[in-house]
């Protein structure tokens, strides 16, 4: 009996769980669906980076001598949806069992699991702790730090490991890599891909279909195949790995990537594997080419936080995204969707979120999570905006990374306080503050910056969650020590910059 074997955008790896388990007369299924594609206003890179990398991976399937059916999105049969696909398919085929590797979404598993078809979902084994090592890791645990996390996972996979012990004689080199932007910087960009054949056709499609998405489509340079990728990775860990470390925190106007890798929406897709990045990262390590701090950080990001992340996605449940303990519920400002700002780390953060798809983890979590963390905003309108404008955006990482890490809606499962800063600290690490229309050293009155004035508001209005946590206790010393008249302008502007922007202002 035909099975049908689905496949979806983000599970483009040959070694996929479904994709061993199918049988030379199983069909594949893979399907552009306008479901997946606009449920969020997804950014037009990144629709045709996934779609451009289907049909690859369709290809190679193809020439492998696997049985495939593609489903383009201008398929004028095309039902919209993965489960009308499947239905479409299993017609088609005479199929009644479906094999899938297991979504990393719970509303698409319970679309699966809801299908009139016996469906076997497979564990997504491309991970390096799967979710029951995961639960197993987090049962009876008071508190689920990621550090705790992260020296197991080390231990476990030996990265970075001499004789069991942690190389250099330290788990963590996270105090050498907060270094500020250098005064001159000349950074080895990511690899770039001219658009081939397959691609173009694909840049023609979402331009006509998605031509309102938040998102500039062209210029578009990232890497559709596996070959690429692995291209794209070679490039990073020659050129860029040495000097990552250092920089990992800073930004500059003009320098979108600096010395980051870009890497990860090709581990989101399957086209790179977590461990194949990871050695790669190390080898460059033991070969004397690059710092330990580098390549510690760096292997941090992938086998600390990407996988705890998609472990507290999985064992919090489906409500994870609606979680709100902060009771915020202000409305996303239009200028997270390029409307004019007054605040330059805002209009840059953005602009360059629309032009590439992209912004590195501080300008995520310290400007676009931190501004709306201290000013209110309801935390399930900050996470569907993550979701639709950045190309590695899937929700098992998106959403513990915004729901917890950085707008503290779960009420500190990832984070022990809420990361929130003044302007200080984007003034630091950044040269965003010069020039911009705000003074980042003014905190009260004429020209003060936003940030300073919402930090304390922030502080303030959550004082009863807050004042006893001891990694908060200098923020509220410091602001008892105003004298009540300055306390009491710092909050009255805060209101009424609140107001202004509410009112749909410029801010």
């Amino acid at each position: 009996m035909t099975r049908l074997v689905l496949i979806l955008g983000d599970q483009l790896t040959e070694g996929a769980a479904a994709l061993r388990a199918a049988g030379p007369d199983d069909v594949i299924l893979m399907a552009e669906v306008a479901d997946e594609a606009a449920y969020v206003p997804h950014h037009p890179k990144k629709i045709a980076f996934l779609f451009a990398a289907m049909r690859k991976f369709a290809a190679a399937l193809r020439e492998a001598g696997r049985r495939v059916d593609y489903v383009a999105l201008d398929d004028p049969h095309n039902t919209g949806s993965i489960p009308g696909e499947i239905l479409r398919a299993a017609d088609r085929h005479g199929a009644t069992e479906v094999l899938a590797t297991e979504p990393g979404e719970w509303q698409l598993i319970g679309l699966l699991n809801d299908l009139p078809l016996t469906v076997r979902l497979l564990p997504d084994d491309r991970f390096l702790c799967s979710q029951s090592e995961f639960a197993r890791w987090a049962e009876g645990r008071k508190e689920l730090r990621m550090e705790w996390f992260y020296r197991e996972m080390r231990r476990k996979t030996g990265l970075l490991m001499d004789e069991g012990a942690p190389a250099g004689g330290r788990w963590n080199y996270d105090a050498d890599n907060r270094k500020p932007p250098p005064g001159e910087a000349d950074p080895a960009a990511p690899m770039h891909f001219t658009p081939d054949e397959v691609v173009d056709e694909v840049l023609n499609l979402v331009e006509a279909r998605f031509a309102d998405n938040f998102g500039t489509l062209r210029p578009f340079w990232f890497a559709t195949d596996r070959g690429q990728a692995r291209r794209a990775l070679a490039h990073f860990v020659a050129t860029a790995l040495p000097r990552f470390g250092d920089y990992q925190d800073a930004m500059l106007r003009g320098q979108p990537f600096l010395w980051h890798s870009v890497l990860s929406l090709y581990m989101n897709a399957g086209l790179l594997g977590p461990m194949e990045v990871c050695r790669a990262v190390e080898d460059a390590w033991r070969a004397g080419d690059v710092p330990l701090n580098a390549a510690e950080g760096y292997i941090r990001q992938i086998l600390g936080w990407r996988e705890y992340m998609r472990g507290i996605y999985f064992i919090e449940g489906p409500d994870y995204t609606s979680r709100n303990v902060l009771g915020h519920g202000r409305a996303l400002p239009p200028m997270y969707w390029g409307a004019e700002t007054d605040m330059r780390c805002i209009a840059e953060t953005v602009a360059q979120t629309r032009d590439e798809a992209y912004a590195h983890h501080i300008q995520r979590l310290m400007i676009t999570g931190n501004f709306a963390l201290i000013a209110g905003i309801d935390p399930a309108d900050v996470h569907q905006w993550y979701l639709a404008v950045y190309a590695d955006a899937y929700e098992w990482v998106e959403a513990p990374n915004v729901i917890g890490m950085s707008q503290y809606a779960d009420g500190g499962i990832v984070g022990s306080k809420p990361y929130v800063s003044s302007g200080n600290y984007i003034a630091r690490m950044s040269n965003y503050c010069s020039g911009c229309a705000y003074d980042v050293k003014t905190k009260t009155g004429q020209g003060a910056c936003p940030f300073n004035l919402l930090y304390w508001h922030f502080l303030d209005r959550h004082r009863e969650r807050f004042q006893g946590n001891p990694r908060m206790a200098n923020m509220y010393r410091t602001w008892d020590r105003m004298d009540e008249e300055r306390r009491a302008t710092v909050l009255a502007e805060a209101e009424t910059f609140l107001n202004r922007m509410a009112q749909g202002a410029r801010v």
